[in-house]
């Protein structure tokens, strides 16, 4: 029987079966490592890495190559599997399948990249990582917009920012261990991915709205601020993503050639140190988030925090000081992105096609690498970073300006 609301709006039926209770907020968070130590070890440091042993040459501008055709390959894949997820939901199936079609082709994706002898190969099996990276993360976006209630998002988006300084960690240990040779660091990534998303795979939730219903008007935000929302924080990940890729490649155009034998285990230091030092803070601001309205200000205030940062990373003279100014940059970055996650499910127009909807959002995370690596042909050299950084600046702080454009706030 329905029931009619105080509009005289017709209500879908109560359903039968009682709700089962969302999983844990971890489980969500831990999954999220899963998938941030999925790309972020291989992109920022193994596969720089990888680049340099197999002698490609033009190194700058063939790590730019790789960042544009797989920023292509993500934009697709991500919306490809957020839109087969929704089909799935909306058939009654789970969208975890679709994690654990990712997690399998992970696997073989990093087989492929660890045999690869030339760039050629090395392009076309970070190619194929793109796509089985998606398959795992669009639905996992998907399901943490519609089995965690508004509530508790902001927390969320805090515990979101746990998934760098992990994979950061891991990155760091993994280049410091040399004995493990990249056979041994890959296949590790691998367990360290399974370890991470299985505890959610194997748990359930109903979700907390009905899929199978139509919007409501008066409760659902405006496409307009969806969309601008996207566009704040793609200008925002312009730098994030262009600095994890390039930033052996800056450090060593600071750090003399005589000192360059150990700058990749010292970079991954640099990474975990620079994702540890923003946790606390996301945690607290996203707590805070859940309880007042005041995600406008937070996130402009780390947009110009971020784009500080950046600037002093182009004067940087040496190691200590490019590196503090990154820890900088990187607080107000990671900031913005971990609070700006919970705000992008609270955007989302329709409940019926979330999947999608995350995946068309999710270009703001893989445009970035097509403006980016653009900028980095256009203003970075070998040997000279710093007119690059200013102009990531620039995008940033554009970035943190047109948050306060959105009007939607819950």
């Amino acid at each position: 029987m329905t029931r009619s609301g105080a509009d005289g709006v017709m209500s879908p039926p109560a359903d039968p079966v009682p709700p089962r209770p969302s999983p844990p907020l971890g489980l969500y968070a831990l999954a999220n490592i899963g998938g941030v130590i999925a790309y972020l070890p291989l992109l920022t440091l193994l596969v720089p890495m990888k680049v340099e042993a197999i002698g490609a040459a033009g190194r700058v501008e063939f790590l730019s190559l790789i960042a544009l055709m797989g920023a292509v390959v993500a934009s697709i894949a991500n919306i490809l599997f957020g839109w087969l997820s929704d089909r799935s939901r909306r058939a009654g199936q789970d969208r975890r399948v679709w994690m654990a079609v990712g997690l399998a082709g992970l696997a073989a994706s990093y087989a492929a990249i660890g045999l690869a002898e030339t760039g050629t190969v090395l392009v076309l099996a970070i190619l194929g990582f793109q796509f089985a990276v998606n398959a795992l993360l669009a639905p996992l976006m998907a399901m943490m917009a519609e089995e965690i209630p508004d509530t508790k998002r902001g927390m969320l988006g805090g515990l979101i920012a746990l998934g760098n300084p992990a994979a950061s960690a891991l990155s760091a240990w993994l280049v410091g261990e040399a004995r493990l040779g990249e056979g041994g660091r890959l296949a590790l990534l691998v367990v360290a991915i399974l370890v991470c998303t299985l505890p959610l795979l194997l748990v359930r939730a109903r979700a907390v709205e009905r899929v199978d219903s139509p919007p409501v008007a008066p409760t659902n935000p405006p496409r307009r601020d969806f969309w601008i929302a996207g566009l704040s924080r793609l200008l925002i990940q312009v730098a994030a993503v262009v600095t994890q890729i390039h930033l052996l490649y800056y450090f060593e155009t600071i750090v003399p050639p005589s000192e360059q034998a150990d700058l990749p285990r010292w970079v991954g230091q640099v990474f975990t140190v620079a994702f540890i030092v923003p946790l606390p803070i996301a945690l607290f601001l996203g707590r805070l988030a859940d309880r007042r309205e005041r995600r406008k200000d937070v996130l402009l205030l780390a947009a110009l925090v971020a784009a500080s940062g950046l600037l002093a990373m182009a004067a940087a003279p040496d190691r200590l000081s490019a590196a503090a100014a990154f820890l900088v940059y990187t607080a107000g970055s990671s900031i913005f992105v971990a609070l700006h996650a919970g705000l992008s499910f609270q955007l989302l127009p329709d409940p019926r096609h979330r999947g999608r909807d995350l995946g068309l959002f999710n270009l703001a995370n893989t445009l970035p690498s097509l403006i980016g690596g653009l900028l980095a042909w256009t203003f970075a050299t070998p040997h000279d970073f710093g007119a690059f950084m200013i102009v990531l600046s620039g995008a940033t702080i554009l970035g943190g300006l047109m948050i306060l454009l959105v009007r939607t706030w819950r």
